[in-house]
């Protein structure tokens, strides 16, 4: 059984078409990269498979129910979310913030519990940010600020996670880091749904990659099949080689 699937989608924003004939399935322990420019679509595509947006037209399937039968809270204990900004004016603890990834397992009144602490604190440890665990949100690096919310989407114990541009606050080698914890986590059966601008990326942590450009993917596959000179002279405009180094790991480079 798919976790996650969409059906001939298209969305469009003030009659203007984002993206159709979008066709994908996600199980447990995949790892999808979505690549393509910036506006492309990325973003809204995203939006729809978690049910924020509704589609103009196709489906979204979570565990063989359509998205729309399904309550907010229902899709949470399914997917996680990271969105690529994310601000608060309240001077939260960090352990605060990952906390709250436990609301789709609290009821609206109640108040978290033992559990729900152990639970969180875990996420802390397994994404390496201990030292963060009593510091005021709004006082952290935009960094370290993805690296909690990312804490707080494990916390969350759902089966899947949607990431918006994980690395693109994060140094060098925290993106490494980080494709290394997606990497362990879909060893351990969860599945992940991240965009990202760096092709290269997809050749270090996933199994499945697609590229948006002209609305649609223009192609969906390994990352072996998918990313290669033609593909991303399509996306970017840009004539690319694929290099294989001494170690098996393929990498970008521009002509």
């Amino acid at each position: 059984m798919n976790l996650l699937e969409i059906k001939n989608g298209a969305s469009s924003y003030q009659n203007k078409s984002i993206f159709k004939d979008i066709n994908l399935q996600i199980e447990k322990g995949d790892i999808l990269t979505i690549l393509g420019p910036n506006g492309i679509g990325k973003t809204t595509l995203l939006k729809c498979l978690l049910g924020i947006k509704s589609l103009d037209h196709g489906e979204v399937i979570v565990k063989d129910e359509n998205i729309k039968n399904l309550s907010p809270q229902a899709v949470s204990k399914v997917i996680a979310y990271v969105p690529q900004v994310h601000h608060t004016t309240f001077p939260f603890k960090v352990l605060d913030v990952v906390l709250m990834g436990r609301s789709p397992h609290i009821n609206l009144f109640d108040s978290p519990e033992e559990k729900d602490v152990k639970i969180a604190k875990k996420a802390i440890k397994d994404m390496g940010i201990e030292n963060l665990k009593d510091k005021e949100y709004i006082y952290l690096s935009g960094g370290e600020r993805q690296l909690v919310f990312l804490a707080r989407a494990l916390a969350q114990e759902s089966e899947l996670l949607i990431l918006d541009e994980p690395t693109s606050h994060l140094d060098f080698g925290n993106q490494i880091r980080l494709l290394q914890t997606v990497n362990n986590l879909a060893k351990k059966d969860l599945a992940i749904i991240m965009t990202s601008h760096y092709p290269d990326h997809s050749f270090i942590s996933s199994n499945k990659v697609a590229i948006m450009q002209n609305k649609t993917f223009i192609d969906f596959g390994s990352p072996d099949e998918v990313v290669n000179s033609k593909n991303l002279k399509i996306a970017y405009n840009l004539d690319i080689d694929i290099i294989t180094l001494d170690n098996g790991r393929k990498i970008c480079v521009n002509k």
